[in-house]
């Protein structure tokens, strides 16, 4: 069903740099052309903050930093000139990390050193309320400080985690096929570091208690995922009445889960799919 966020969804990931000015307006403007500006900065060295597709106060910062040191005029607004600068500066260097990569790292090396320290915060989106509310006893029990949302929306999901300032954001989706996703925040010229390991740490945890079948993990632009300022998965589990059952062994897996990557938040490589 085309509903309104699936619409809005599609018309932002048909913007292309260059089709549109781009300026801080208030609704911050969103789209695959902002992603693509916003990782091309962060390339050179001009500090967006993170990938997410929204043009805020940091990517003005950002843009007009890149203005002045081109000598270009410095309106804040990415037009077709600058955005012709950007795209021919970029093709002959910015080919490292950027700078929003390099953020996670130095934030994800300050994690906490054990799961007592942590500040999680656990959502669901309809369904899934029993189990976790179960995963937030146990965390609890070894010491974490949790908060569990059970909110529909994730924009709003992801507000609260914010304001939280959370170290951690999990959320449950359920899913009529039996199989277990879990997916991070990952689009063109940015990947989370820290969310693709937790994934992945999930993802080996649920599989290796078996009553789920093999996990995958997958690089998506979840809203919860994009808007959330901290590490943050969200794991596709169905159908339902089997997560009942085996309710026991995913807080098991999760909390496994959890500790891992407490222990490497950023030690493995790769995503499968």
């Amino acid at each position: 069903m085309c509903d309104e966020v699936t619409w809005l969804a599609l018309v932002e990931a048909s913007w292309r740099l260059g089709s549109r000015p781009l300026k801080l307006l208030a609704p911050n403007l969103r789209g695959d052309d902002v992603g693509t500006l916003q990782s091309m900065l962060g390339k050179l060295g001009f500090d967006c903050g993170r990938v997410d597709g929204i043009f805020g106060p940091l990517t003005a910062r950002a843009l007009e930093d890149f203005q002045r040191n081109c000598g270009l005029d410095v309106d804040g607004i990415c037009g077709q000139g600058t955005a012709k600068v950007l795209t021919n500066i970029s093709s002959r260097t910015g080919s490292g990390p950027g700078m929003a990569a390099i953020r996670e790292i130095e934030r994800l090396d300050s994690v906490a050193a054990s799961v007592h320290d942590l500040r999680i915060v656990l959502g669901q989106y309809g369904g899934l309320s029993a189990l976790v509310r179960s995963i937030t006893r146990e965390l609890r029990s070894n010491g974490a400080r949790v908060v569990s949302i059970d909110e529909l929306d994730p924009k709003r999901q992801a507000a609260a985690a914010n304001r939280y300032n959370a170290t951690v954001y999990v959320g449950f989706e359920p899913r009529a096929t039996a199989a277990a996703t879990v997916a991070y925040y990952s689009t063109e010229g940015f990947t989370s570091a820290g969310g693709q390991s937790l994934a992945q740490h999930l993802a080996a945890t649920l599989t290796a208690h078996g009553s789920l079948g093999e996990a995958t993990t997958t690089g998506m632009r979840l809203t919860v995922l994009r808007e959330t300022r901290m590490t943050a998965v969200v794991c596709s589990l169905g159908p339902v009445q089997q997560i009942s059952d085996s309710a026991g062994t995913i807080v098991d897996a999760v909390v496994a889960a959890v500790a891992r990557w407490v222990a490497a938040p950023v030690e493995l490589t790769g995503a499968s799919r």
